[in-house]
């Protein structure tokens, strides 16, 4: 029975630790600013840029995101949008600007889709950033991206904001990003780590995305988890640029909801095993910026965290009151680590108004892990979002 005891309270321990692991970064994020110095410029050369935009089956949103790159406050760059599987016969952009591609045979993913758009630059572009079709950039996105480049750095995250607030459901989508952009971007970089990559919103050097992918063919969703454990297993690190804005399309009913978690519950499940791989090579190298993205990886979605959570605080009320009061502790520092994300962060009134629908925005969660297993059976290719493609 002890060994039964032990084996159970390590469960709790593995689960309970999610809750309060944020804020631990967080105290991290706060030691290393208040000891380290901004990183110093080592390069003034102004990156070329090959913009990748990457469309499958819908082009409607097209014409809006190319209309926003060609707003960017930069000149060398040239846009490259893959029309996968689309009728393009509408579509006209200024050809000195943009390179309009279209598959002779269907690529279905898109790593595939950016690997025939680097194969066919127009010159050797220096480094290449990754916009999803519905997707609009900031301005300024490209000059918020060279701050981090110039520092060296070879990957850079930046912001994905929501683009409508128009749903409950959008809202919650939006506070979920607000709570990943803070801790797994921001703190996660500031406490000496890696930012993790969002799909979308990413820069590289274009040596690098060859290094990492160049020899792969990834299909499925998920590209972003390959390449990022790709870069930090070779020692880099990602950095986060919270200036560098494009707004992103989020979700606004509960079937386009279940399907796109479906497809993301599944994705962890296929690759969060890259955290065990990543840990063990930092704890031997004695890596900071691999021990932290390692756990990091290792964490389930924070719907079935909670869920587990405040299942084993009711369960321990009955065997063990103590641990339930633990339980409740490390649930209150998650919420307060929670609203701290938020408050750090531009978060629309709407935000805090949609979050009374926590329960119910968890329970269509809950209707997509029971998806998971056939996620990719599931065609995601709507209007709203193709991104998912793979």
């Amino acid at each position: 029975m002890k060994f039964l005891e032990w084996i159970g309270l390590a469960i709790q321990a593995v689960i309970g630790y999610n809750l309060v692991f944020p804020v631990f970064l967080l105290l991290i994020y706060g030691l290393r600013k208040a000891i380290t110095s901004h990183r110093p410029t080592t390069d003034s050369t102004l990156p070329d840029y090959g913009i990748i935009v990457t469309a499958y089956e819908y082009t409607a949103q097209l014409p809006a995101v190319v209309g926003s790159l060609l707003q960017l406050n930069y000149e060398r760059y040239h846009i490259y949008v893959v029309a996968d599987k689309c009728d393009i016969s509408n579509l006209h952009f200024p050809a000195d600007k943009v390179a309009l591609l279209r598959p002779e045979q269907v690529l279905g993913s898109n790593t595939r889709s950016h690997f025939y758009a680097i194969r066919r630059f127009i010159r050797p572009h220096t480094h290449l950033t990754i916009i999803d079709s519905d997707n609009l950039t900031d301005p300024d996105y490209l000059n918020a991206l060279n701050v981090y480049f110039s520092q060296g750095y070879e990957a850079v995250q930046g912001v994905r904001e929501a683009k409508n607030l128009d749903s409950t459901y959008a809202c919650l989508d939006a506070a979920r990003d607000i709570y990943y952009h803070f801790y797994d971007g921001k703190v996660l970089f500031g406490a000496g780590s890696s930012a993790t990559l969002a799909g979308s919103g990413m820069a590289f050097t274009s040596a690098l995305y060859e290094k990492v992918l160049g020899h792969l063919d990834v299909t499925g969703a998920g590209f972003d988890k390959v390449l990022q454990e790709g870069i930090v297993s070779r020692g880099y690190r990602i950095a986060f640029a919270e200036k560098a804005i494009v707004y992103d399309e989020k979700t606004t009913g509960s079937d386009q909801l279940v399907k796109q978690r479906a497809r993301w519950i599944n994705t962890w499940f296929k690759y969060f095993g890259y955290g065990f791989k990543i840990l063990f090579k930092g704890i031997t190298r004695f890596s900071l910026n691999q021990i932290l993205f390692g756990l990091v990886l290792l964490r389930p979605p924070l719907f079935i965290f909670l869920l587990l959570s405040v299942f084993f605080m009711l369960i321990n009320l009955l065997i063990a009151p103590v641990l339930s009061l633990v339980w409740l502790v490390g649930l209150v520092v998650f919420v307060l680590g929670f609203y701290i994300s938020l408050r750090s962060s531009p978060t629309d009134p709407k935000i805090y108004q949609s979050l009374v629908n926590i329960p119910k925005f968890m329970f269509y969660q809950l209707t997509a892990l029971l998806n998971a297993r056939r996620a990719n059976k599931i065609s995601v290719a709507t209007r709203q979002e193709n991104k998912t493609q793979g």
